[in-house]
């Protein structure tokens, strides 16, 4: 073949592969242009596809809803169980599902003592308790009231009262100050107080508010449900349900008010949850995307430094729009249609300078939050947004929505996907680790109370807690959790049994199998663990190793750890198995079977314990005990370890004293990879399993490496922590050439 042919016949299949290329190109450039024009034709249902991929669909806003009641009742039993007459609640974004991975909302929590009784009319008096007259004349702002103490022994007004907290008038009227609130916060918080209008909390993502409840609903909300009567929205059956909802007065003076630390501001949050928790799930897409917009886009045409575009202005505007807009138009395929609407309500909220309330009659929502040279900026931003054909949805960033618009739709993968695998996962770690926190509170008041032992306490609380779940107004919510506290109980009445029997040397009573029983169930590893140690401490190795091994076949993988010790929360740290589990299980059995708690051992269940351990229940060493947390009170005179550390070492002292050496050793290793790797800084307790792996490497005679690991131990835990006894036992055992035991 010549050089010219040679160059031709190259040429022309270099030509053929650029054609080919080109070719598939274009056909790829025609689908892709396709699928855009549908896109195009068809935004709505884009974005709300693009909206159920990050957490807004059914099961994410049920499970957001479902898990903060599963809180709320969760409280109240532990308030009813410390003889504490509250009630919390929960409102907002969290409680109501309108919120994202991606806008980052906080929780939002309310609670009310039941001591104080707040009267909107004489009527409401009553004898023996504090008495609060709801007051207000021409120069009360709206919303807002003021608390006259009234006497608890006959209705009449009290003239006399030398208190901080109260306050007495030109009239002689004594009234309650609602600075009493923040004191009271501010000596709990101490220097973590941080105070955001009504609410004093120790942190900046939970907004604490303490409240009064209203015996009697004012006029300014009565007059709400005339009003509804006539308006698209909300249903009747909704009103009628709102009737029976309580509203609240809140700590909050109104601004530059000459009597604004008196003042109480009232809010109706339970009507406005009920409103929330009756709609459907475009309403709610609607309310995410403008508090998207409120988060990115409104806040730059805001200037001044104390005026702000709020959440709750954009729940107001929803609330007014499908009052006033026909069921028919709220349709999938008019999503951007209803954004739309929804702007059109700000737009005439900003244009006639005025944000009224939606429940509570003569509010102005601007005032004090938004001046009128910010309303007139942001009211031309918004024109502009409407007149652009909403194009500013494609540059929204939270969650990456607007770059997941631009993308191909068929990319557009609907639930259950990643986002809401890993929300529903999350909130089922927060629920379970709320539980452990507040069974601790349950069971240190238990191990404090003096005038009865621990045993008899237990029994107590065991049958009130029975007696409670036969309450006509217990609620399922309730019970959920009356039923996890019950196993807990059952499992240390069961330990502290058993314990008492090995130490005296008596044989265990046959109901104490039944106990066990009772309590194998709360969660994947515990309870076993505790029934397993049991049988080490008895002597009972091949038991003990039976329970052994039915644990560590069922701790996988797909096993999250959960710890109520409020050290470290480790919601990113979820893994992909155990967040689909959650999407597809949502019984409370289920959720239990991948979760393991720490394993704790009180003071009482000693003998359950292997001897080692027990040094973790007196780690204290000279002031230590001052330098615990309110929380560390709660839990640090007990043995606390993780549960994939503790059945490792179980399995290594069971196996030892079986003499199966492989299976010792294999647990040896298992435990110091954790040690070694970097699933120790995953771990809860680590000082413990520190600890712990120290003392398997006593008994492997390899000393050095043990003391190096107490040492270790003690450099991230030095106060507080029983590394300080193996260290003296470890340095005093090597002067003396001692045997180790």
């Amino acid at each position: 073949m010549s050089l010219v042919s040679a160059f031709f016949h190259h040429l022309s299949v270099v030509l053929h592969w650029v054609f080919e290329r080109v070719g598939a190109w274009t056909v790829e450039r025609r689908r892709h242009t396709v699928i855009h024009r549908e896109a195009i034709r068809h935004p709505s249902d884009v974005l709300y596809q693009v909206l159920e991929c990050v957490g807004i669909n059914p099961w994410v806003v049920e499970r957001r809803r479902h898990t903060l009641l599963h809180v709320e009742a969760a409280w109240d039993v532990c308030y009813h169980q410390c003889g504490h007459d509250l009630t919390t609640f929960h409102f907002g974004s969290q409680s109501e599902g309108t919120t994202t991975p991606g806008l980052q909302s906080d929780i939002d929590m309310l609670y009310t003592s039941y001591k104080y009784n707040i009267m909107y009319s004489w009527a409401d008096w009553k004898q023996r308790k504090f008495n609060l007259l709801m007051v207000r004349d021409a120069n009360t702002p709206p919303q807002h009231y003021l608390l006259q103490c009234i006497r608890g022994d006959i209705p009449l007004p009290v003239t006399h009262y030398d208190h901080p907290d109260c306050v007495t008038d030109s009239q002689g009227r004594v009234f309650y100050s609602n600075m009493a609130i923040v004191r009271m916060a501010a000596a709990v918080c101490g220097d973590r107080h941080l105070r955001h209008g009504p609410s004093n909390s120790n942190s900046e993502t939970v907004d604490i508010v303490a409240a009064f409840q209203c015996n009697t609903l004012p006029s300014e909300i009565m007059s709400w449900f005339t009003k509804m009567q006539h308006g698209f929205w909300p249903p009747q059956e909704t009103l009628q349900a709102a009737r029976m909802c309580p509203c609240f007065l809140v700590p909050d003076g109104y601004h530059g008010s000459p009597t604004e630390q008196l003042e109480w501001r009232i809010t109706p949050n339970l009507i406005e949850r009920l409103l929330m928790f009756s709609l459907k799930m475009l309403p709610i897409k609607c309310l995410v995307i403008l508090k998207m917009l409120k988060t990115q886009e409104f806040v730059k045409y805001i200037h001044c430094e104390n005026c702000k575009f709020t959440t709750f202005h954009c729940k107001t505007a929803l609330f007014f729009t499908l009052n006033r807009t026909p069921q028919t138009v709220w349709t999938k395929s008019r999503l951007i249609e209803c954004i739309v609407i929804c702007l059109q309500t700000i737009l005439e909220f900003l244009n006639q300078g005025e944000c009224p309330h939606f429940i509570v009659e003569g509010v102005d929502l601007f005032d004090g939050k938004l001046c009128r040279g910010c309303q007139s900026s942001l009211e031309q931003a918004i024109q502009g947004m409407i007149q652009d054909d909403m194009h500013v949805l494609f540059h929204l960033q939270s969650d990456n929505l607007g770059q997941r618009l631009k993308a191909i739709p068929h990319e557009v993968r609907p639930y259950p996907g990643d986002v809401n695998a890993g929300i529903c996962g999350m909130l089922t770690r927060y629920m379970f680790e709320l539980y452990l926190k507040l069974s601790s509170i349950a069971f240190s008041r238990l191990c404090n109370n003096e005038e009865a032992d621990i045993y008899t306490g237990l029994i107590n609380e065991i049958n009130m807690l029975e007696r409670l779940t036969m309450n006509p107004s217990t609620t399922q919510y309730h019970k959920t959790y009356i039923k996890f506290l019950l196993k807990s109980l059952n499992s240390v009445k069961a330990s502290i049994t058993s314990s008492s029997c090995i130490q005296s040397g008596h044989p265990l009573p046959r109901d104490i199998w039944t106990l066990y029983g009772e309590s194998l169930n709360t969660d994947v590893a515990s309870s076993k663990l505790k029934l397993a140690s049991m049988h080490y401490c008895q002597g009972e190795l091949r038991r003990a190793a039976s329970v052994l091994n039915e644990v560590e076949f069922d701790l996988d993988d797909s096993v999250q750890p959960v710890c109520g010790c409020s050290r470290k929360l480790y919601y990113d740290n979820l893994s992909q198995a155990f967040c689909k589990h959650m999407i597809q299980n949502y019984s409370h059995d289920q959720l239990a079977k991948k979760l393991s708690f720490c394993v704790r051992f009180l003071r009482e269940e000693k003998f359950c314990a292997p001897q080692f351990l027990r040094y973790e229940m007196y780690r204290a060493v000279g002031d230590d005990v001052d330098h615990r947390t309110r929380i560390e009170r709660e839990w640090m005179d007990w043995a606390v370890v993780d549960a994939l550390p503790f059945l490792l070492y179980l399995q290594y002292l069971t196996y030892r004293g079986l003499g199966v050496r492989h299976r010792q050793l294999e647990a040896f290793h298992k435990l110091a990879d954790i040690v070694r790797s970097h699933k120790l800084g995953k771990l809860y307790h680590l000082e413990t399993v520190l600890n712990l792996t120290g003392h398997c490497c006593e008994l492997e005679g390899h000393v050095q490496m043990a003391l190096y690991l107490y040492k270790t131990s003690l450099r991230n835990q030095p106060r507080n922590n029983a590394a300080n006894w193996h260290i003296q036992r470890l340095e005093l055992m090597l002067n003396n050439h001692c045997e180790i035991i």
